[in-house]
């Protein structure tokens, strides 16, 4: 296992990939007339098409927006306090009153300067370590596709093999993997998709409305998405209050609209056609997994955290029918 520990991410990210185009690879085969080798090339062609490219350019996009955005906040062009000083024209005794029970606005002010510049600052630092990087990811990057080539093509007998090694029963470890692979893919239906519709339609309207970064603030806001409640509105609720502090009333109330009324509403549509009922994972355990996933291997635990909570799921599913079924 420590041989293999460097590849983890490929490895998994091959395996969740093939899992979630394996009803692809199926029906290829089916019209392909059960011609494994070319079923599974057209399959990682979909593949691509579909998913790896549109990444690597939204990737390119996020990076040069990084930048920028870090450029624009350090040379002040960006003014992250804008809000409150236009909160202080528009209701001074509003803020005399703030002041008198401790509230310093200037202090306020500075730290939300300071945070904002070392988060985009962050933010940019970590693009150009991916930059210095590019060879091992271009390593990662073509291992990731030569074993999903083999996933897709061999699954069913690495299937084969891996049942007849463990020791559970072959019935039992047919089930557990069939609903690994169900809650798998519900999960992330559920997370990523749910997530991108969102960060699509707030990148759409954020550059609609010229705000600047749109990209970048498109792929925080599927990011966020995972937060229960709030989600998404961490980043449009405060575009909207910064385009009303620099007057611009009708944009930031559109936006304020645009983001309650379809933004906000994505997931309680979205959620339960892509995920259904029994499959889905409790909203608390995909944000702690995504978490836990984005803190140990970094953005790639977006997908592969909430991926791991659910083969958790299906071997306690598998340990609770089992129990049941003895009692």
């Amino acid at each position: 296992m420590a041989v293999l520990a460097p590849f983890f991410e490929p490895i998994l990210w091959a395996t969740t990939l093939a899992i979630l185009f394996q009803p692809v690879q199926r029906m290829l085969l089916k019209k392909l007339g059960e011609r494994f080798t070319l079923a599974a090339l057209c399959t990682l062609l979909i593949i691509l098409i579909t998913v790896i490219v549109p990444a690597l350019f939204i990737s390119v996009a996020v990076a040069r927006e990084g930048i920028a955005l870090y450029q624009a906040i350090a040379s002040g062009e960006i003014d992250i306090s804008g809000p409150l000083t236009w909160a202080q024209s528009m209701w001074p005794s509003l803020m005399e009153r703030g002041e008198g029970l401790g509230i310093n606005l200037e202090e306020i002010k500075q730290k939300l300067s300071t945070s904002a510049l070392q988060g985009s600052q962050w933010v940019a630092s970590h693009i150009f370590t991916f930059g210095q990087n590019t060879l091992r990811f271009a390593i990662m990057f073509f291992l990731m596709l030569y074993l999903l080539f083999f996933f897709l093509r061999d699954g069913k007998q690495i299937i084969d093999t891996i049942i007849k090694v463990l020791p559970i029963g072959d019935e039992r470890e047919r089930h557990l993997l069939a609903k690994f692979a169900e809650v798998s893919r519900a999960t992330i239906k559920g997370t990523l998709v749910v997530g991108m519709v969102q960060g699509i339609l707030g990148g759409i309207v954020f550059a609609f409305l010229g705000i600047e970064s749109a990209v970048f603030w498109a792929v925080v806001m599927t990011l966020l998405s995972i937060l229960p409640a709030v989600g998404a509105a961490i980043v449009w609720l405060p575009a909207a209050i910064y385009l009303i502090a620099n007057g611009m009333l009708l944009q930031g109330l559109f936006l304020i609209a645009f983001g309650a009324l379809v933004i906000g509403m994505v997931d309680n549509v979205l959620r339960p056609i892509l995920v259904g009922r029994d499959t889905k994972m409790p909203d608390y355990l995909i944000l702690l997994s995504t978490l836990g996933g984005l803190a140990l291997i970094g953005i790639s635990g977006f997908v592969l955290g909430p991926v791991i909570a659910a083969f958790f799921l299906a071997i306690w599913a598998m340990f609770a029918e089992e129990y049941n079924t003895n009692e």
